[in-house]
């Protein structure tokens, strides 16, 4: 069995400022990023997420 710590998913600042590019048409500040460090988690069904990807496992 693999470690239970190792990261399984992680979002980088290059993500970030790619979808910034995008949908903003400009890179993120510092401050920025560090904001949304602080408050992307809580915008994602971490256990929705995961128990759609055991779902898919069954499948």
């Amino acid at each position: 069995m693999k470690t239970k710590n190792r990261v399984i998913y992680f979002i980088n600042v290059d993500d970030l400022q790619n979808v910034a590019d995008q949908e903003l048409e400009r890179e993120l500040t510092d401050k920025e990023i560090e904001f949304i460090e602080k408050r992307l988690g809580d915008y994602i069904d971490w256990y929705g997420a995961k128990f759609s990807a055991l779902t898919d496992l069954k499948n």
